[in-house]
């Protein structure tokens, strides 16, 4: 199998990497960290490079592209550990464009492509402990309208989002709405999480909705399948960063006259790092190559996927936490961030505990050595 990259999407990465470096600085995420973390003019600059619209149909104003330029473009994103919520649009997007109507299609997907309009994923309520199924918030005709009225938390920026696409139970069945901004939501409950990007609290109160599909269960595993794999392509490119950071800092702290890159008991502490990166790298590739086969096989790819790109940023994080010693958890350097960014993938739309055991679930009877 050939996993060279084509020309076109070479030129994606060098000009990703390009922004990334000239725009998102180490000191300007720390600058935006402090702003409240999310910069509305970063997102604008992104959507400028046409990646708010990399998923999105020509017919929409987008670029018509798939989920290898995705996987591209978020790997140097993850280098520069952009904290705008990049992937909620692509989540929104995949959703919108295999199951809401055309009505639905035509009023979002061209903002969306252009940037004027930020669509994010709500579908987290407490207590659920990533399980899809679980959901208390309720929806019901209203005089031929749809109204809404729940709770949802961990949202990214929600309150700079134009709307939600969130599920709700209807006479029992898990259906999936998009729910545009209006004084029926609060998001008034904002807050950093741990990797200093910004999310709110989403309360609903007969909020109006639009409907995406009864079809709820489907469309929310399609979201959560496309929004994992881009973790696992974020995490590659973070992964590598905190690497190039750590052999760089052995290479230049010295003990007993010499620089410590040069004791073999650390070389090969490296050398452990570099294959947990290969590793989580070859399952980013996999759940990349799956986004678009039938909907079982592609969860199952995903959950292998994000199962590795979780043990791969653990050891990772922490391994460059402790080959830098006490620098690695002050918040004036860049190995902290790169710790508490790959943790919070880790525990982002499933971690490694869930996802096993979502592979273990659908493991075969001829499964294992002895079968």
């Amino acid at each position: 199998m050939d996993f060279d990259f084509s020309d076109e999407q070479e030129q994606l990465r060098d000009a990703v990497r390009k922004w990334v470096d000239k725009a998102y600085s180490f000191d300007e995420r720390r600058s935006v960290v402090a702003a409240g973390g999310f910069s509305a003019s970063a997102y604008q600059a992104m959507a400028e490079l046409g990646l708010c619209g990399l998923y999105v149909q020509d017919a929409y104003g987008g670029m018509a592209m798939g989920p290898t330029e995705g996987m591209v473009a978020m790997e140097e994103l993850g280098r520069g550990m952009v904290m705008e919520p990049l992937a909620h649009t692509w989540i929104c997007t995949s959703v919108l464009q295999a199951f809401a109507p055309e009505a639905v299609k035509t009023e979002w997907l061209p903002r969306l492509a252009g940037g004027d309009a930020l669509l994010v994923l709500a579908h987290h309520e407490k207590g659920a402990r990533y399980d899809l199924h679980t959901c208390q918030a309720t929806a019901s005709p209203v005089g031929g309208a749809w109204q809404m009225s729940g709770h949802k938390s961990l949202v990214p920026a929600g309150d700079h989002a134009h709307g939600f696409v969130v599920p709700a139970n209807v006479n029992g069945q898990l259906t999936l709405f998009l729910v545009p901004r209006s004084a029926a939501t609060n998001t008034a409950q904002a807050y950093l999480a741990q990797d200093g990007s910004r999310m709110s609290e989403l309360k609903l109160k007969d909020a109006p909705a639009q409907l995406i599909t009864m079809d709820g269960l489907a469309a929310l595993q399609l979201a959560v399948d496309v929004g994992a794999a881009a973790l696992c392509a974020e995490a590659v490119g973070l992964m590598e960063k905190t690497l190039a950071v750590t052999v760089e800092y052995l290479n230049t702290r010295k003990q007993f006259g010499v620089a410590i890159a040069s004791f073999q008991a650390l070389r090969h502490r490296v050398a452990d790092m570099k294959m947990q990166l290969e590793l989580g790298r070859s399952m980013s590739y996999y759940a990349t190559l799956k986004l678009n086969a039938p909907a079982a096989e592609r969860s199952l790819a995903v959950s292998r996927a994000k199962y590795q790109i979780g043990r791969s940023t653990r050891h990772v994080g922490q391994e460059a936490v402790q080959l830098h010693g006490g620098i690695g958890v002050t918040d004036e350097y860049i190995v902290s961030h790169c710790f508490k960014r790959l943790t919070q993938i880790e525990l982002s739309l499933g971690d490694s505990l869930h996802h096993l055991g979502q592979v273990s679930a659908q493991m075969q009877e001829t499964a294992g050595v002895f079968a």
